[in-house]
C-alpha cells in the first residue's frame, strides 16, 4: 500500500514531536538533526541526511544547497533551533523546493515551543514561472528590435 503525502508528513511530524519531547529545548540544531534522523530510521522511514541539492542556471550548475534531511524522497526537512521562525527560514525551504522536483517541505523548529510550517511549491507553479520568464524574454527581444 502506498502512503499519501498526508500520511508521510504525519509520520514525520510524529517523529519530530517524539524527539522534541525527549530532548526538549536548548540544544544546537545539529543535535536535533541527528536525533530526528535516527528516529526516522528507527521507524523504518526512508531518509537521507545532508543531501546536496544542485542549483542550475540555464542547465549549468551554479551552486548547491545542503538540505537537512530528505524523507521518502518526496519531503524536504529544514530544521531550526531558534526562538522563533522567520520569513528567511521559510524562504530557505522554498528555495530548496525550487531547486528540486520535490514539492513538499516541512520547516521544523526545536525552539521554546515546537513549530511546524508546511510549504508546497508545485510543478505547475514552476512551469508557469518558466513560461512567464520565456514570454518576458521574447517580449524583451521583440522590444529591442
Amino acid at each position: 500500500m502506498s502512503l499519501t503525502q498526508a500520511d508521510k508528513t504525519d509520520a514525520i511530524i510524529n517523529a519530530f514531536y517524539d524527539v522534541y519531547n525527549e530532548l526538549g529545548y536548548g540544544f544546537i540544531e545539529n543535535v536535533y538533526q541527528n536525533a530526528l534522523y535516527r528516529e526516522l530510521l528507527r521507524r523504518d522511514i526512508p531518509c537521507v541526511a545532508h543531501p546536496k541539492i544542485n542549483v542550475y542556471y540555464k542547465d549549468e550548475v551554479v551552486g548547491y544547497y545542503e538540505a537537512d534531511i530528505i524523507v521518502y524522497n518526496s519531503v524536504i526537512l529544514e530544521l531550526k533551533a531558534v526562538t522563533r521562525l522567520s520569513k528567511e527560514h521559510e524562504l530557505q525551504l522554498v528555495n530548496y523546493l525550487k531547486a528540486t522536483d520535490i514539492e513538499v517541505g516541512l520547516l521544523l523548529n526545536f525552539g521554546p515551543k515546537p513549530e511546524i510550517s508546511r510549504k508546497v511549491f508545485s510543478h505547475y507553479y514552476r512551469e508557469r514561472l518558466q513560461n512567464n520568464s520565456e514570454s518576458a524574454s521574447s517580449a524583451l527581444s521583440v522590444s529591442k528590435k
